[in-house]
């Protein structure tokens, strides 16, 4: 069933709440509806509705395709609205799959717009009387989305499509849709909208939410899910998000909620859809929250999810964070004689830190710790942190997060570099782990003043004389392309 009128309205409503000085451009679309018409059908004349997929990669460029059409013009994949399409979204969403092969799970809606269009231009179509179609005009909806890592190459219709190009926001074809490009904030950089929370009892138990099955409009229904939901405008962070929703869906409140990892789903249009994972410790009674949304909440064992009905991403990065967090030994629902391993006759304690290395431009991210503080006090630092009894990746998360503010997917991080080293011949020895992140959110803050005062990106070539000793040679090693270095050993 094409868009109802109803639908449309609520788009173009919505479109004009951002751009009040189009509203006499688009009187005719809404004098349209009004009257009853069907807009989005192409035999509805003298106009009616069109839709295009504005598709933006990282470079900050949007994708044109040829359409032979018309006469080889470069304009963003888009065409009319077919009897199948249930929104104008999933028409642009459609034709960029007809027209270049990408996917809608490819895709990614922007913070900024969401599922509202960016532009909605009117321009005149000439006669085609090979068709029997008269001079008409064209309401184009035009939807943006951010290309996906990973999406597959562009597979051209060839019926209807003579080539493409990735054009610069200035180089846009389209007059109206470049100055609103121009003059926006859209970077084609993914970032979450949404939050969810893992929690967990400590003990081996997870919290998981089961949804309405009988709510076919919903996200995931019938299935066992995480507690979440969307940014809403009074969230200042993702944090500020997962929190709220806890309170509201459940009456909840789970101290010293951490990021742990970016979880993509599929939404309900079709779209890639990441969602921020926070991770929190919490023992109470589930059946005594007051749940104001699904069926109900209960502790699960890692062992029952195969068996459960949940995405498989869901239970994938569950399973993934039991392994990070394993089950005390000494727990009350540990296995009958289990017992913590021993470390073999004669091993060494070793101290296990990890360090991000952020570069961007040249630059390498160092904090300045405070002067006072225990280990290398006035010194310029990368942030570094100890393992705990979590995996190396997951610490350097958590710390990335709890010293700078900064929202790192583990999925995202690679090792570059391992120091292993020792200060006196009486100290622990130490294995100094060197992540790079590929990608990441936010910009660092002092969130831990006493120990660093001051971040400051500085030039890899041109580092501050008052670096830590296994620092500076971790980055001279990473520069050079060696993956390990010895310090404080004696041979």
């Amino acid at each position: 069933m094409p868009p109802s009128s109803s639908h449309i309205r609520t788009v173009v409503t919505a479109y004009l709440d951002r751009h009040p000085g189009e509203r006499d451009a688009l009187a005719g679309l809404l004098a349209a509806l009004d009257a009853g018409a069907e807009p989005t059908s192409r035999t509805t004349l003298p106009a009616h509705i069109t839709c295009s997929a504005v598709v933006i990669d990282r470079r900050r460029r949007v994708l044109h395709i040829r359409h032979k059409a018309s006469g080889g013009l470069l304009l963003a994949p888009g065409g009319h609205v077919e009897a199948d399409d249930d929104t104008l979204l999933a028409a642009a969403l459609r034709e960029v799959k007809e027209e270049t092969g990408i996917p809608a799970s490819a895709l990614v809606l922007t913070p900024e717009l969401q599922d509202e269009p960016i532009d909605i231009d009117v321009h005149a179509i000439d006669p085609n009387p090979a068709r029997g179609e008269a001079a008409h005009r064209h309401y184009d909806v035009r939807f943006v989305f951010y290309l996906a890592d990973g999406a597959p190459e562009l597979v051209l219709q060839a019926e209807e499509v003579a080539g493409s190009a990735w054009l610069p926001f200035d180089e846009v074809s389209s007059p109206t849709l470049r100055k609103k490009l121009v003059g926006s904030a859209l970077d084609g950089v993914i970032v979450a909208v949404n939050a969810s929370a893992i929690i967990h009892d400590g003990q081996g138990r997870y919290l998981l939410h089961l949804r309405d099955a009988n709510k076919p409009w919903i996200w995931e229904p019938g299935c066992w899910s995480l507690l979440g939901g969307g940014r809403e405008p009074q969230d200042r962070t993702l944090l500020d998000t997962v929190r709220r929703e806890l309170r509201e869906e459940a009456g909840l409140t789970v101290a010293d909620l951490e990021p742990y990892a970016v979880e993509h789903v599929t939404g309900t249009d079709g779209t890639r859809v990441p969602i921020q994972l926070f991770t929190g410790l919490w023992n109470g009674d589930p059946a005594r929250l007051p749940l104001t949304e699904g069926v109900m909440l209960a502790w699960v064992q890692p062992e029952k999810f195969p068996f459960m009905t949940m995405l498989s991403s869901t239970r994938e990065l569950l399973e993934q964070h039991a392994v990070d967090h394993p089950q005390p030994a000494d727990s009350p629902t540990a296995p009958a004689g289990a017992a913590r391993a021993e470390a073999p006759s004669g091993t060494v304690l070793n101290v296990v830190g990890v360090h991000l290395y952020l570069e961007r431009g040249g630059q390498v991210l160092l904090g300045l710790r405070h002067p006072d503080s225990a280990y290398a006090g006035g010194c310029w630092h990368v942030l570094a942190g100890h393992c705990e009894a979590e995996a190396a990746t997951a610490c350097l998360v958590r710390e990335a997060y709890e010293e700078a503010g900064l929202v790192i997917d583990s999925a995202d991080v690679e090792l570059v570099h391992t120091v292993h080293m020792r200060d006196q011949p009486t100290d622990p020895p130490r294995v100094q782990l060197f992540f790079r992140a590929l990608r990441w959110e936010g910009e660092p803050k002092l969130r831990e003043p006493d120990k660093c005062v001051q971040w400051e990106w500085w030039n890899v070539k041109d580092l501050p004389e008052q670096v830590v000793l296994y620092t500076r040679a971790a980055i001279e090693g990473i520069r050079a392309g060696r993956v390990y270095t010895e310090l404080g050993w004696t041979r």
